[in-house]
């Protein structure tokens, strides 16, 4: 983010926002949900206020992540920031840099009294979202991690048998031509390309994605995402697009229409497409792990987290930070974050609520959606599958997805495109090094 853009920021952190002389303490929760994680949001608002007489969380739906995050910043411009805003992992270094725009998750806590275990949460998901000293920033609210999906009915329709071995892209490139060769016109789709076959990709084999420990050391990282082992997956995956067994949809979830509706076979995407993909598939369907390459890296290490996480804004008053702090252990308690699990496929951010969940037998009767838990925690999480936090990153993001899509059209080498990605990408991690220094 532009250094003018951060003192936009700071320059109207300090702004109080005027208080409403009303029984009920007023709190604006701004987020990117619509559709069924929308209503989803919306019950567990209501919920939180009906539960309480002393605050009212006003829940407010601002677009997709980036328009979510252009929001929060247009708040700030206006002096109408929100007290909560929902930023996706992505502008976690943004958030950071943001010197006296933020309030610190732990601060909130802390002042408010309320509820508050930081030991509590899955240390997978909350190491993405502490400083260096382990205090925590924001709250995690909808982590995912990305699984495979299966299409059964498709394969059987293609004369593979829906329960053959997936668990290796090796596996997966024999299915792929199977599938092809039974007749299925779309093998494979993805959903958000570049964290799922470049971000988890580089973390489920223990290979970095920047230096640095992905930027968790330091500013003064650079990518590294043109390596042997994402070149040689990228290079497959652009075999597949040439042969039509991989279709290319788009950057961010086209495909999961395209899957929802039948059309293929195989789908990467988030665990958390459970929501829309129980609620709209007319076919049998299961999940798989993300497959890894035998042979490559210390894989299957542990994938990363996706979603996003609860930011608190400065500029507000005690009164209105207490019910914050209320409203966040109400959505961290484990009651709520088991059924918000069980609802969307998201992680739940507390062991509790991960237990509670499969002493319930859901995990029985949904067999596969424990996966993405088992993914995030069998392995403690190395310098390299952590996650990562670096600056300027959803405009580096679009730098790889260009790169990526000249990969599928068969204009560039895996190599080239890696290797233009990190140039083109170092350079807006310098800009955002010197704003920030």
């Amino acid at each position: 983010m532009r250094k003018s853009l951060i003192g936009a920021l700071l320059a109207s952190a300090t702004v109080l926002s005027p208080l409403a002389a009303y029984a009920e303490t007023e709190v604006q929760f701004w987020h990117a949900f619509t559709g069924r994680l929308g209503e989803l949001v919306k019950a567990q608002v209501e919920e939180f206020n009906n539960s309480q007489s002393d605050y009212v969380v006003v829940e407010s739906h601002k677009g997709n992540y980036s328009e979510t995050l252009n929001a929060g910043i247009a708040g700030f411009r206006a002096r109408e920031q929100p007290h909560i805003l929902m930023v996706f992992e992505v502008g976690t270094a943004t958030m950071m840099s943001a010197k006296g725009a933020t309030k610190p998750v732990y601060e909130v806590m802390a002042e408010s009294g309320a509820t508050f275990d930081p030991n509590a949460y899955i240390g997978s998901v909350k190491g993405y979202y502490t400083s260096t000293d382990g205090e925590m920033l924001s709250l995690p609210f909808n982590s995912s991690t990305p699984v495979l999906w299966v299409n059964r009915d498709a394969f059987e329709a293609a004369g593979v048998d829906p329960d053959t071995d997936l668990s290796t892209w090796q596996k997966v490139g024999e299915t792929l031509t199977a599938l092809k060769a039974g007749g299925e016109e779309c093998p494979l789709v993805t959903a958000w390309q570049s964290w799922i076959h470049l971000e988890n990709f580089s973390a489920y084999h223990d290979v970095p994605f920047a230096s640095k420990h992905n930027g968790f050391a330091g500013l003064d990282t650079e990518l590294m995402l043109n390596g042997e082992a994402q070149v040689k997956h990228l290079s497959a995956m652009g075999e597949w697009a040439r042969d039509g067994k991989f279709i290319y949809t788009g950057r961010r979830n086209e495909g999961g229409a395209n899957f929802r509706s039948g059309e293929c076979a195989l789908f990467t995407e988030s665990s958390a497409g459970y929501a829309g993909i129980k609620a709209e598939a007319e076919f049998d369907f299961d999940v798989r792990p993300l497959p890894y390459w035998d042979g490559v890296g210390n894989a299957p290490q542990n994938t990363i987290i996706g979603g996003a996480s609860l930011w608190v804004l400065e500029g507000h008053d005690a009164e209105e930070y207490k019910g914050v702090g209320e409203f966040l252990a109400y959505l961290s308690s484990s009651d709520v974050q088991a059924k918000w699990h069980q609802d969307t496929g998201y992680l739940p951010i507390t062991a509790e609520a991960g237990e509670a969940t499969r002493a319930a037998g859901f995990y029985d009767e949904n067999p596969g959606t424990d996966i993405a838990v088992i993914q995030m925690t069998a392995k403690e999480p190395t310098a390299n599958s952590k996650g990562l936090r670096l600056g300027s990153f959803d405009q580096i993001r679009g730098i790889i997805d260009e790169e990526l899509e000249a990969i599928w059209a068969g204009d560039k080498s895996a190599q080239e495109a890696m290797d233009s990605a990190k140039e083109r990408g170092d350079t807006l991690l310098r800009r955002f090094e010197t704003a920030n220094n």
